[in-house]
């Protein structure tokens, strides 16, 4: 495939101006927006010195490895039953890697995500190092190289090309607001897009999108609806990475968290957020929108989203950590060796 950018925690309200823009998607504080980029407790964020992030020391237990873990093993239903709608859609397929093969997309992307960050390594930021390492090894998949770029909107993202090994961004907002344990948690995010190959399918379906708006007549009415759709499954693969978050947090409070700094947290009001508060805050809006114009609101208001609200994913990482099918899973896993572990 060509260049696949999945980005995971912010959302911004510009419009793809070009087909490059038009392959990014993101992860945080959902705001009406199109595929847009610029994916335990207790452990100290990142302080500042000298104008120098500094990262704490990362440790943890030996967490569990899922050594044959599948993507449709923690793959959302709605993801499920999208992603079969994508891949019924005849041509799809061969048209995408047709219209993007051979374009510069993913050689302008590769090259102003290399040449304005940070690659970490074993000898640069290695603590970070250790964490994507980790973090692949709990979810059975090839670490991607990781980069850290300077920007105040926390975000993340993934960007696939064809050929290429795949890289994860991550900015330094992010890294402060977050601790390790969080931080790791949002790579996982970030993994999880790669896991179940989210961009594939991504790029298809705005592929699909952007053609229709040439059909005369009708092609407006057609893409808009095609792309309600795909905000639908969208925010159904944004639901299947929280879970692979959850895999490798091993602690659901981890994974609600990050959502809700994202949603409204500060690194000087960190030790003031209240998890449990911000699950009964997602019930409230559940009961808020139960009545019959509750509900027509509430679908208002997330029809054009690319990403759940920060609250219901909340409430979703939390069901799903109570489920059999998550208890399962723990069932299957093993311990990570020390070995691995380093």
């Amino acid at each position: 495939m060509a260049s696949l950018l999945l980005s995971s925690l912010y959302f911004t309200s510009q419009k793809p101006s070009s087909f490059t823009s038009s392959l990014r998607f993101s992860f945080g504080a959902p705001t009406e927006s199109r595929f847009v980029a610029p994916f335990s407790i207790g452990f100290r964020p990142a302080k500042k010195r000298n104008g120098r992030i500094r990262v704490s020391v990362y440790s943890r237990a030996s967490p569990l490895v899922f050594r044959d873990l599948d993507a449709d093993d923690f793959r959302h239903p709605l993801d499920k039953q999208n992603t079969l709608l994508l891949k019924a859609i005849p041509g799809l397929n061969e048209i995408g890697r047709a219209l993007l093969a051979g374009t510069m997309t993913e050689q302008i992307m590769l090259l102003e995500n290399i040449g304005t960050s940070v690659l970490v390594s074993k000898d640069q930021l290695p603590e970070l190092h250790k964490m994507i390492i980790e973090a692949a090894g709990i979810l059975n998949i090839e670490p991607p190289d990781l980069y850290v770029r300077q920007s105040p909107v926390p975000n993340a993202y993934t960007l696939a090309i064809s050929g290429k090994k795949p890289f994860v961004v991550i900015h330094t907002s992010l890294v402060e607001l977050l601790t390790r344990n969080e931080l790791q948690a949002v790579l996982a995010h970030e993994l999880g897009h790669l896991k179940c190959d989210h961009g594939v399918w991504l790029t298809f379906a705005n592929l699909l999108t952007l053609g229709a708006y040439t059909i005369p007549g009708l092609g407006g009415f057609i893409a808009q609806t095609l792309e309600e759709q795909l905000f639908r499954w969208l925010r159904a693969a944004e639901l299947t990475c929280d879970r692979a978050a959850l895999l490798v947090a091993q602690d659901p409070k981890v994974v609600i968290s990050v959502l809700m700094k994202l949603a409204g947290g500060c690194p000087s009001m960190a030790d003031q957020l209240n998890v449990d508060a911000f699950l009964e805050q997602a019930r409230s809006y559940d009961k808020a929108s139960s009545s019959p114009i509750g509900y027509y609101i509430r679908n208002a208001q997330t029809r054009q989203l690319s990403h759940p609200l920060p609250v219901l994913r909340a409430r979703e990482i939390d069901e799903w950590s109570r489920s059999i099918d998550y208890r399962s899973l723990l069932k299957r896993a093993t311990q990570m060796s020390a070995v691995e572990n380093v």
